[in-house]
């Protein structure tokens, strides 16, 4: 079997072909990264409730319960709203909970921010499996909804 090029001269290849393909690789994982989420202009803040447990659609209650020990993201439409609930699956203790740090809709979207709390310095907690989530309900808005 022949050789085509040196040894020496194969890994100037490879050296070469590494210098012209990083930077490349590095500029597309890059802007990759950048979250849809901050892509479009913010129109308008929305207007919301937190929608109590007892309050929620029973058909959404449902879809929660299967899906509460997991964090997930859930949509539900009825009579004209919408219902966004967010989970944080399976927590160790009481006490926690989950807060909206925004509601806004983009030229394109609707896009929602929570955050999950832990319990607060000097709670008094118990060592009790909780699966906190919040469900926000808006008048029905015909936009894809984007989760941050």
């Amino acid at each position: 079997m022949e050789k085509c090029c040196g040894d020496r001269e194969m890994k100037r290849l490879r050296a070469s072909c590494i210098i012209w393909i990083l930077p490349i690789l590095i500029t597309g994982l890059a802007a990759g990264c950048v979250s849809k989420y901050n892509e479009e202009q913010k129109l308008r803040d929305l207007d919301f409730t937190v929608v109590d447990r007892e309050d929620e659609p029973e058909e959404l209650s449902t879809m929660i319960e299967k899906e509460k020990e997991h964090p997930f993201q859930m949509l539900y439409a009825d009579q004209g709203q919408l219902y966004i609930a967010e989970g944080y699956g399976e927590q160790p203790t009481t006490g926690y909970s989950v807060v909206v740090r925004e509601l806004c809709e983009t030229e394109n979207t609707v896009q929602i921010r929570t955050d999950l709390l832990g319990p607060e310095k000097g709670e008094d907690i118990k060592e009790i499996t909780t699966f906190p989530y919040v469900v926000v309900q808006l008048g029905y808005i015909d936009k894809d909804v984007l989760f941050d």
